[in-house]
């Protein structure tokens, strides 16, 4: 029982400990050549400041649309059947072709 208990332990370090040299890899990846994996060529340099976040919490303007009325609403649905009607007709006359 013990054994299985270290083994196990084992490999838990080794999975944490190459997680860790993989992770201190990662940032010197850019400064390789690019025939060993770097960046390649012609790449532009980082800027030096970070880029700024975006405003997530700025709320966009109120929309100025107005909800449909009901005859625009019933236009809008048989305009869609229509069309939905008529890529159907095409589909099997194009299949009916074959």
């Amino acid at each position: 029982m013990f054994g299985n208990a270290a083994v196990r332990k084992a490999g838990r370090l080794g999975a944490v400990g190459l997680a860790l040299a993989l992770g201190a890899c990662s940032s010197t990846v850019s400064q390789l050549p690019s025939e060993v994996g770097g960046l390649p060529a012609g790449t532009p340099p980082r800027s030096a400041a970070p880029a700024a976040y975006p405003a997530v919490h700025d709320m966009p303007p109120p929309r100025t649309d107005v909800v449909l009325s009901k005859d625009e609403q019933k236009k809008a649905e048989d305009e869609l059947a229509a069309a939905r009607t008529n890529q159907a007709k095409k589909i099997t006359a194009a299949d009916k072709e074959r």
